[in-house]
């Protein structure tokens, strides 16, 4: 009975918010620029919740509390990168909306393959961004099933009922496209807001009698937990400050950030929210509360089981409607984002692949195309995932060290001097080889590097972003300067 509880409430709010989202694009036609970026004129309002319902997902959810109950302050990253990033998209984000608005750019690859004459350029930047959102939608997925189990008490099968769950939205980003998702975010972020605010407030209020109630329980039963180990030590300062550094940067850097950015009305929509995103921070420390709550009142998970604590906590002390509730605000923490990363892999693949390269010529026949890519990247990442179960947050850093290798070539992007094609894209390409050394080492000399770089805490990704830029701007200086100005020239 609790079980049917728990998850009805989960269906209710799951269809509703579905209902939500095709309400707002009811009589909409959908041509290529309407479907990917919401016809360029989407409002202030709007963008802010529909940027916080793309960045604040499941991993905001369950992974940063995760973290908060098996690693501690290693946690506090999480806190510190997105300010980071909102801080360097108030200056980066109107000026490649400027660009993208008179170029008429729907994708970002549609940036690289324009503002450095390639479309080569444009399709190694569309694989790019492709390849690592199918991990940012499994971490959507590894967070719905664990909602999903705790809800159903452990009665039913997760890996159904994540399969029918997520290929519903789906379809549902099939219909609606962006700006769909951006009034189902509506119902989403108040959702999660709530549910947040009871677990990071009302739950160690429950047990401890204040939030620092808590941490005074905490500091008690694990006195350096809340402190961040020294430089050598794993997951300590030097790995915190670097993949702070490295996730700041790569923020806005992935697909559907880009197209969120061209989607607004104006560039003081965005300098708008660049300024009020930051308060949704706040959501992530009443998350931390809610993980050191867990660790006091059920400790001992370990690995991927921390992602669930606090909401076993939950299922355990509190009756099913709560818990109902608290799933279904996860739920469509995990499955609005990840609709608009399903549409954002989708438009890159079908714009800078197919329409690109003349096999969606028309209008028509490109919308057709990227629909269709939706449910292709929904299978595939369904696929990565019952094959791949990580934690959340390693899920997350797996996407950030290669998106973060676009960001010389954003950056070097808005600028009138630019280097040439050539001497991004072989910065890209060494970057991501560098990642791929790290992670299958076949060498004693690569192994010893490895270790190196791991014994002082470094992040990896940030090591292969500063051989990106070196490789960039060594060609840069080298490559005849012809090719570049003729390019520059071009677009006045």
């Amino acid at each position: 009975m609790n079980a049917q509880i728990a998850l009805g409430i989960v269906a209710l709010v799951v269809v509703g918010t579905i209902l939500l989202g095709l309400s707002g694009v009811r009589g909409v036609k959908m041509d290529p620029q309407e479907f990917i970026v919401g016809g360029r004129r989407v409002g202030a309002l709007l963008l802010w919740l529909l940027l916080a319902g793309e960045i604040y997902t499941t991993f905001t959810f369950l992974g940063a509390a995760g973290w908060a109950y098996g690693k501690g302050a290693p946690a506090y990253y999480i806190l510190c990168y997105g300010t980071i990033a909102y801080v360097i998209s108030f200056f980066l984000a109107p000026p490649i909306h400027r660009i993208a608005r008179e170029r008429g750019y729907l994708t970002g690859p549609d940036f690289f393959a324009d503002r450095y004459g390639s479309r080569l350029l444009g399709a190694l930047v569309a694989l790019l961004g492709f390849s690592m959102l199918v991990p940012y939608v499994t971490l959507q997925l590894t967070g719905l099933q664990i909602l999903l189990q705790i809800a159903g008490y452990g009665t039913i099968d997760a890996l159904r009922a994540v399969a029918i769950g997520f290929f519903v939205v789906a379809l549902f980003t099939f219909a609606a496209g962006l700006r769909g998702a951006a009034f189902a975010s509506v119902a989403k972020d108040l959702l999660v807001l709530l549910g947040v605010i009871f677990a990071g407030i009302l739950l160690p209020i429950h047990f401890f009698g204040s939030p620092a109630g808590a941490l005074d329980a905490v500091l008690r039963d694990h006195p350096h937990w809340l402190t961040i180990a020294g430089p050598n030590s794993p997951n300590g300062i030097t790995w915190v400050v670097t993949t702070t550094i490295l996730t700041g940067c790569g923020f806005f850097m992935w697909p559907q950030s880009m197209a969120a950015i061209y989607s607004a009305r104006n560039e003081d929509t965005l300098r708008r929210n660049a300024v009020f995103l930051p308060f949704y921070q706040v959501m992530l420390l009443l998350v931390f509360f809610a993980g050191f709550t867990a660790l006091e009142v059920m400790p001992g998970l370990k690995g991927p089981a921390a992602d669930q604590s606090f909401m076993l906590v939950v299922q355990k002390y509190y009756p099913a409607w709560v818990l109902g509730f608290l799933a279904a605000a996860g739920t469509l923490a995990a499955l609005i984002p990840a609709a608009g990363q399903l549409l954002a892999a989708a438009s890159i693949v079908g714009k800078n692949v197919f329409a690109d390269y003349g096999i969606a010529r028309d209008p028509a026949s490109q919308t057709r195309t990227t629909r269709i890519l939706v449910l292709v990247v929904a299978v595939l990442a369904f696929g990565f995932w019952a094959y791949n179960r990580q934690t959340l947050v390693s899920l997350l850093l797996i996407g950030y060290n290669g998106i973060a290798q676009l960001v010389p070539g954003v950056v070097l992007g808005v600028a009138t001097r630019r280097p040439p094609a050539l001497a991004v894209g072989a910065g890209i390409l060494a970057g991501l080889a560098t990642l791929i050394l790290f992670v299958v080492p076949k060498t004693a000399e690569i192994i010893e590097i490895n270790t190196r770089i791991t014994a002082h805490g470094i992040n990896t990704g940030l090591v292969a972003l500063a051989i990106n830029i070196v490789v960039t701007a060594v060609l840069w200086a080298v490559i005849p300067k012809r090719a570049s100005a003729a390019v520059e020239a071009a677009q006045g």
